[in-house]
């Protein structure tokens, strides 16, 4: 765990895996901590960095000051957290009050989202009364106390029966929390509407691609509340998961993993027709080479070589570093060793980017000698030292 300093509070993060790999940003309800997305790691870790955080007050991040907190702080939070992480476009996967920073970054950043999936949330959740209401009641009687009637809520009965545990664990980590800022994030969702928000959004047609997750025993976000929220999105793609509370990726997370996987992909189209386009190409070979090499590749092209950097934006990085059968260090492993083999001028790029990607020296190593074998110890030799040159090894 990590922490920036966001105007003037501190926030506990998490940045997972490599550089190189599309960013996804995951928020999680109000209670509960970052740590409802463990279970889910694993499954989008080996071809996305992941940015996870506790919200103000909630597990380490620090607690709220005075001002009243708004969508728009919260947004601003995850902003300032993926300009920290280096990268521009990004993935967005929010759960309840997660779900209103991913309305709110669609309504007003929506540039910067690559794709944003809200799960158990509403465009309005609840009204101003309940909320104040219970804000009150976490104010006079403190986060240990309400856990015992809150957390019983978050999730299918067949939840607690399958893990005994589980209430009285999340009834803990609640209790632990600042009641201040759990009221004030209260007071917010009671005021918080994105009725009529995403009129421009929904009708552009560069606007992410948006997807709803609800739960068949969601209390707090029924199902009509999501159809709702489906009809503002300009009837973005909605699936209710049957027996399924208001907690996805804790109740159900190979389930959920699976589908949020699908949801992140690259959408691929027609294959043999369309193909991937190039912006999506674009994107891919950014996040891999990085920045500041596709802006120089960019300057340098003249009407000569062009069309050519569009070709292989759209072939090599769309269509092949695009796809996701495989990940993309299987992908810098396979193009290392074969420029390597042929002794190609693009190897020092691929030798610098599989640094980007995260091979260790004991992968690099293997695959020079792999070249040695099937390619030739001149071409092994050659890999070698231009790797040591570019600081491989100690």
């Amino acid at each position: 765990m990590a922490f920036l300093s966001h105007n003037g509070r501190s926030v506990a993060y998490r940045l997972l895996g490599a550089e190189a790999n599309p960013l996804v940003v995951l928020a999680h309800p109000l209670g509960m901590t970052q740590a409802v997305w463990d279970d889910i790691l694993p499954a989008l870790l080996p071809r996305y960095r992941v940015l996870t955080w506790d919200l103000p007050g909630h597990g380490a991040s620090e607690a709220v000051g005075g001002d009243r907190v708004s969508p728009e702080d919260l947004a601003a939070e995850a902003l300032a957290l993926v300009d920290h992480a280096g990268a521009g476009r990004f993935h967005f996967v929010g759960t309840s009050i997660g779900g209103v920073v991913g309305q709110q970054l669609i309504a007003a950043h929506s540039d910067r989202l690559l794709s944003a999936t809200l799960t158990n949330t509403g465009a309005v959740i609840g009204n101003a009364e309940l909320w104040n209401t219970r804000a009150q009641r976490v104010r006079t009687e403190g986060l240990a106390t309400a856990a015992a009637d809150i957390v019983p809520r978050w999730f299918a009965p067949s939840a607690f029966e399958a893990e005994p545990g589980l209430e009285a664990g999340w009834c803990v980590q609640m209790g632990r929390g600042d009641d201040e800022s759990y009221a004030q994030l209260c007071e917010l969702l009671g005021r918080a509407s994105f009725m009529g928000q995403f009129k421009g959004v929904a009708s552009d047609a560069a606007a992410p691609k948006v997807c709803l997750f609800g739960g068949t025993e969601d209390q707090a976000t029924p199902s009509a509340t999501l159809e709702t929220l489906a009809g503002e999105l300009n009837g973005a793609p909605l699936e209710i998961l049957q027996g399924v509370g208001h907690v996805p990726s804790v109740e159900v997370p190979r389930l959920f993993a699976e589908k949020l996987v699908k949801v992140l992909a690259v959408e691929r189209g027609d294959v043999g027709a369309n193909g991937v386009d190039y912006a999506t190409g674009l994107e891919t070979r950014k996040q891999v080479l990085g920045e500041e090499h596709v802006a120089r590749s960019t300057q340098n092209m003249n009407s000569l070589d062009a069309p050519f950097q569009q070709m292989i934006t759209r072939l090599a990085w769309g269509e092949l570093w695009g796809n996701e059968d495989l990940g993309r260090r299987e992908r810098s492993l396979i193009t290392t060793g074969i420029l390597a083999a042929l002794g190609r001028e693009e190897l020092e790029l691929h030798l610098k980017t599989a640094k980007r990607i995260g091979i260790t020296e004991a992968e690099m190593r293997q695959v020079l000698m792999h070249v040695a074998v099937y390619g030739g110890v001149p071409a092994a030799n050659h890999a070698f030292a231009m790797a040591k040159e570019l600081g491989w090894g100690e």
